[in-house]
């Protein structure tokens, strides 16, 4: 399976807060991007090789550039590291065009609830909003001012609208959603933020009509895990055997080793990386396979091995 891409340019950068880094992409050859509207990502192969989806930040009718924000991860498997220390201006990267998962609907009242970096597409869709003069207001829960992405130019823009909530990290601080969801509302709800958060907005908004209530997230695997062990991979086409360590996927540790192969998502919900299983007990982890296909395939983006050794054709 082959994804069409797009050579950008990276002309400019800019911090955002300590975590957080906003990065300008133009196409390299000039001109216009394809299209996009408010809650698109696109997929980017960072200097690492790692492919990661960003949501886009600016407007998206005929534009010149895109605009995304990434935070640095503390546990970095590459992606994020690579883009704050590699990615320079003057950089160029592929990647795949637009693709919204998470569309902004027709509605007579919005709810954008975002989290630390999960603001990035609600901030998209609150300009447009904005610019079409609809109803909407924003709540936006992050630790500090000082790890609040946009501070200043969503205030600015939004006013009263607006509501940051500062919860120093603690969870016993947590923003309380109750009050908006005790009676469901003739009113759609976007949310993007961290796993508790989500939790927390699923949890008090169940009792409302099904489709009000929007989510995003941009992990829906947990692609390493804590009680994660090494194991080794055979590659029988191309000869060569490679230890997979605890802290790293197979596709990871092919890649650095060299050897090529394809990639999209890195998240176990697109097929590319599908690969043919010839041998071993495979820990399928993905949202892609069939069951027919779980004997003989295994997406190496996500899965790993329950048996000491796979042997894969790769």
């Amino acid at each position: 399976m082959t994804t069409e891409t797009l050579r950008v340019r990276l002309t400019s950068r800019r911090n955002l807060t300590p975590q957080i880094r906003e990065f300008t992409l133009a196409a390299a050859e000039g001109g216009a991007l394809p299209d996009h509207t408010p809650g698109s990502h696109i997929t980017v192969r960072t200097p690492s090789g790692a492919m990661r989806r960003y949501s886009l930040v600016n407007d998206g009718e005929a534009p010149e550039h895109y605009t995304i924000a990434v935070k640095r991860e503390p546990q970095s498997r590459g992606g994020s590291q690579s883009m704050h220390d590699d990615a320079t201006v003057g950089t160029e990267l592929d990647i795949e065009p637009p693709i919204n998962d998470f569309e902004l609907t027709e509605a007579n009242d919005y709810l954008l609830i975002a989290g630390g970096i999960g603001v990035t597409p609600i901030y998209s869709m609150a300009r447009k909003l904005d610019r079409q003069n609809s109803p909407f207001h924003i709540i936006y829960c992050t630790r500090s001012p000082e790890d609040t992405a946009y501070l200043e130019d969503m205030q600015s823009a939004f006013g009263d609208r607006l509501t940051l909530h500062h919860d120093g990290g603690e969870p016993d601080r947590a923003y309380d959603f109750w009050d908006h969801f005790e009676e469901p509302k003739d009113q759609h709800v976007f949310c993007c933020g961290p796993k508790p958060l989500m939790e927390e907005v699923q949890g008090v908004s169940g009792h409302w009509n099904e489709g009000r209530v929007h989510f995003e997230d941009f992990k829906p695997v947990e692609v390493v895990r804590a009680d994660d062990t090494p194991f080794e991979v055979e590659l029988k086409a191309s000869g060569r055997t490679i230890q997979v360590p605890a802290d790293r996927t197979i596709l990871e540790t092919i890649r650095q080793a060299g050897i090529p192969t394809v990639s999209s998502c890195e998240s176990g919900t697109c097929g590319t990386c599908k690969t043919i299983l010839i041998d071993g007990t495979p820990d399928h982890r993905d949202m892609v396979l069939m069951e027919h296909e779980k004997e003989n395939r295994i997406m190496i983006c996500v899965s790993r091995a329950l048996s000491e050794r796979l042997v894969l054709d790769l």
